[in-house]
């Protein structure tokens, strides 16, 4: 697949906002291992491929166990995830999948369990983030590699 356009070129102001908003998130106090996990979920659920490259690529230099990544697409079932690592996975889902219907009250009460009122609402900045950027790079076929 060829990539459409360059949002970087063509749209460099939003672009720069979107890197703004993964910086606020990057320091906001979240585990980056959490992150990775919550970004390569999100990517693999909207199908980017660039997003699924750049986010395993990511974890795995951060140190995150190879095993773990392959797992993550079928987390529920899968061993030696933490209770906060299932509830931003099971949030992550939540969010992302809104065709399904509303966000299920169950999901909210579950996982904000495990985070505090600002780790949850920055957990829920970054699922929002890598929607966005999944969409953007769904759209115009971002090549997977590229970064």
């Amino acid at each position: 697949m060829k990539e459409r356009l360059s949002l970087k070129h063509n749209a460099p102001a939003g672009y720069q906002a979107m890197l703004d908003l993964d910086a606020c998130i990057s320091g906001c106090g979240l585990e980056e291992s959490l992150l990775h996990l919550v970004y390569l979920r999100t990517s693999q659920i909207n199908g980017c491929a660039f997003c699924n490259d750049m986010h395993w690529k990511d974890a795995r230099r951060a140190g995150a166990a190879e095993q773990k990544l392959t797992l993550v697409l079928c987390w529920r079932e899968s061993p030696g995830l933490s209770d906060r690592e299932r509830a931003a996975l099971a949030w992550a889902e939540a969010v992302t999948n809104l065709s399904d219907g509303h966000v299920p009250d169950s999901v909210y009460e579950s996982s904000k369990s495990c985070f505090s009122a600002a780790e949850f609402s920055n957990l829920t900045l970054a699922i929002a983030s890598m929607n966005a950027w999944n969409r953007l790079g769904v759209a115009f076929r971002m090549t997977p590699g590229e970064i």
